[in-house]
C-alpha cells in the first residue's frame, strides 16, 4: 500500500523532471518540433486564463493513439514555462505510468499537490495552477474528479487527453463549459508544414465553400499559392501526396524510415486493440484474433458496403459479435462508417461503407500482411478515397460541414453524397488517374443532386464543366 509520503515523493519527482522530459520529447536532433493546428486553440485558451478569463478552463483532447496528444501536452507545458509560470504550479501526469501505483487516482494526487506543495485547499487557492493529464481513461473515476475540481476552484486550468474518444465525450456531460479539441491524424496541409515548413497555404475555407455552394471562384484564385509554395519540394506535389497517403498520416512518421513507419503504426494498432478495446468488452485471445481478421479484411478490400453476414461466415464469428466489434473499433477511432443514402429502410437494408481514420493505417496493415504495393494505382486510389472520406468525417465532427455524408447505392455510382444545411446535395467521385464525370452524373440524376465534384488527378487546376467541378487531389488535400 502506497502512503501519502510515497505520492508526495512521486509528485515532487514529476515537478522536477518534467522540464527535462518535455525538452527531450519536443526535439529531434536538437531541432524543435513545429506546432500542429490544434496548438493554436490550446495557446489561446491558456492566454485567456492567464488574462483572468475563468470560464474556459477545461480542455478535453480525445483522439486515436499516435496522433500527437502527448506532444501537445508537453508543448502546452513549455509554453507556460516560457510565459513565466513556475514549474511548481504545473503538474503533468501520465496515467499509463501511474499503473505501478496501486489504488492511485487523479483526485488523490491533485489533493496532495495542492495541499502539500501549495499549502492550500482547492477552494482557497490564491494563484493559478495547471493540471496536464495524459491517458485519462486509465482512471475510471477521472470525469468525477474533473467535475469536482472544476466546481471547487476557478484557479485550476486542466487539459485531459485520452484515446477512448467516446468515454471522454459522454462522461463530461455534467461539466458545462468543456472545450473539446479532437485530435485527428495529420492532414496533408499539416504534413507539408511539419515536414517542410510550408505554411503560407490558406485555402481550406474556400474549398469548404466550394463543396457547400459549388462556387469555385475563391478557391481557384488561391490555388496558385499552392503551386508556388510547393515549388520548394524536390518532387511533383502529386508524388508527395501519394507518399503522404502511404506513410505520412501520423506525426511519428516524420522522422522515421518508410519501413519503421509502418512497423510503428502497426504497433500502435496493436496497442489500440489490446488496451483500448478492454474498456468496452471482455477481452481474450480469440477476441484479438477476430478484430485483426476484421481489420485485415477491411485493409485488403476496396471500400464498399461491408456485409456483416459475409464477414461473419468468413471469420467464423457470430453476426452480433462482428457488429459489436465494429462498433467498438469505431469508438477507439481506428475506423468509421458512412451510411447508405436514402430513408430509414434503405439504411437498414443496405450495408454501410467502412473506412480507416487515416489511409496510413490501411497501408501499414497491408505492409504487415505483405500486400503493400505503392506503385499500384488501384491501391493508391483506395488510399485516396479513404483520405477524402476521413476529411469529410473530420470536418463534419469539428465544424458540422458537411451536414451529412452518405454512400450512394447501386452499380456505377459516385463514392459519396454530401448534404448541406442549406439543402444542397452533392455527388462526389474520387480516384487517382483520369476520371470522367459519368459516375457523378449518374448519381446526380438518381438523387437529384445540385452539382457534382470529381476529385482526381484528371486536371492540375480546378475547372467547371457545366454542373460538374473537377478538383485536383492535391488541391482537395488542403481542406
Amino acid at each position: 500500500m502506497n502512503t501519502r509520503e510515497d505520492y508526495l515523493t512521486y509528485i515532487i519527482k514529476q515537478i522536477n523532471t518534467t522540464p527535462y522530459i518535455a525538452d527531450d520529447f519536443l526535439k529531434n536532433d536538437n531541432e524543435k518540433f513545429l506546432y500542429r493546428n490544434a496548438f493554436t486553440n490550446i495557446k489561446n485558451n491558456l492566454d485567456d486564463f492567464l488574462g483572468g478569463y475563468r470560464e474556459n478552463r477545461l480542455m478535453i483532447m480525445p483522439g486515436l493513439r499516435g496522433t500527437g496528444k502527448s506532444t501537445l501536452l508537453f508543448q502546452a507545458y513549455e509554453y507556460l514555462i516560457e510565459k513565466g509560470i513556475d514549474k511548481n504550479r504545473i503538474l503533468y501526469l501520465s496515467l499509463d505510468q501511474l499503473k505501478s501505483f496501486k489504488k492511485s487516482d487523479i483526485s488523490n494526487l491533485v489533493d496532495i499537490f495542492v495541499e502539500d506543495i501549495h499549502h492550500r485547499y482547492l477552494a482557497t487557492l490564491d494563484e493559478e495552477i495547471f493540471l496536464l493529464v495524459d491517458e485519462a481513461q486509465e482512471d475510471k473515476y477521472w470525469s468525477k474528479t474533473v467535475k469536482a475540481i472544476y466546481d471547487q476552484s476557478k484557479k485550476v486550468f486542466m487539459i485531459f487527453t485520452g484515446s477512448n474518444a467516446l468515454d471522454l465525450e459522454i462522461n463530461l456531460n455534467s461539466v458545462r463549459r468543456t472545450m473539446f479539441e479532437r485530435i485527428y491524424p495529420m492532414n496533408f496541409q499539416e504534413y507539408l508544414y511539419l515536414k517542410y515548413g510550408i505554411a503560407d497555404i490558406n485555402i481550406s475555407s474556400d474549398l469548404i465553400d466550394l463543396f457547400l455552394t459549388g462556387n469555385i471562384e475563391n478557391a481557384s484564385k488561391k490555388e496558385t499559392n499552392l503551386i508556388t509554395s510547393a515549388s520548394v519540394l524536390k518532387k511533383p506535389l502529386m508524388k508527395e501526396f501519394e507518399y503522404f497517403l502511404l506513410y505520412g498520416g501520423f506525426p511519428l512518421s516524420l522522422n522515421l524510415s518508410e519501413i519503421n513507419t509502418h512497423r510503428k503504426i502497426y504497433e500502435l494498432i496493436e496497442r489500440v486493440v489490446e488496451n483500448d478495446v478492454r474498456h468496452y468488452k471482455a477481452y481474450n485471445g480469440n477476441t484479438k484474433q477476430i478484430i485483426f481478421n476484421i481489420l485485415s479484411f477491411m485493409a485488403t478490400q476496396k471500400p464498399g458496403g461491408l456485409s456483416v453476414n459475409n464477414l461473419s461466415k468468413d471469420i467464423g464469428s457470430s453476426r452480433s459479435n462482428i457488429t459489436e466489434l465494429l462498433n467498438i473499433l469505431e469508438k477507439t477511432h481506428l475506423i468509421f462508417h458512412i451510411k447508405p443514402y436514402g430513408g430509414a429502410s434503405k439504411m437498414i437494408r443496405s450495408p454501410s461503407k467502412y473506412y480507416f481514420l487515416s489511409p496510413t493505417l490501411n497501408a501499414s496493415i497491408n505492409f504487415t500482411l505483405g500486400k503493400h504495393n505503392p506503385n499500384n494505382r488501384d491501391y493508391l486510389g483506395v488510399l485516396a478515397e479513404t483520405y477524402v472520406a476521413s476529411t469529410f468525417f473530420r470536418l463534419k465532427n469539428t465544424i458540422s460541414k458537411p451536414h451529412g455524408i452518405f454512400a450512394p447505392t447501386g452499380k456505377g455510382m459516385a463514392d459519396f453524397i454530401l448534404t448541406t444545411f442549406e439543402g444542397n446535395r452533392v455527388a462526389v467521385e474520387v480516384g487517382i488517374g483520369n476520371k470522367d464525370k459519368s459516375q457523378v452524373k449518374k448519381s446526380m440524376n438518381k438523387y437529384g443532386c445540385d452539382y457534382g465534384i470529381v476529385i482526381s488527378s484528371t486536371t492540375n487546376l480546378i475547372k467547371k464543366d457545366g454542373d460538374v467541378i473537377f478538383l485536383p487531389l492535391t488541391t482537395f488535400s488542403l481542406m
